[in-house]
């Protein structure tokens, strides 16, 4: 039996979702909803755990936001299903200079 592989979407305005699992690139990823919805979500690339996978297409300069709450600026295309950290994303955590 193969391992499953989960997200968690806490809030419905996540645009990503927290990963529980080591993904490979090719992985289908089950996101599980606070709501009891389950989305499949094909990944594009490797993910370590605890890191983010896009639950949908984020375009350069729109809010990223995870548990409900803005984590910073995309900056570059996102399609779903992409790894998200530092290399597409400028984040707006322990940020003085910033303000959404």
């Amino acid at each position: 039996m193969s391992e499953r592989k989960l997200a968690v979407q806490v809030q419905p305005i996540d645009n990503v979702a927290s990963i529980f699992a080591e993904i490979n690139a090719g992985d289908t990823v089950e996101v599980l909803a606070r709501d009891g919805g389950i989305d499949a979500v094909r990944v594009h690339q490797d993910i370590p755990y605890g890191h983010k996978v896009a639950l949908r297409d984020i375009a350069p300069g729109e809010t990223v936001v995870k548990y409900g709450e803005s984590i910073g600026i995309a900056t570059a295309n996102i399609k779903r299903g992409d790894y998200v950290h530092v290399h597409n994303l400028d984040s707006a955590r322990a940020r003085g200079d910033w303000k959404e």
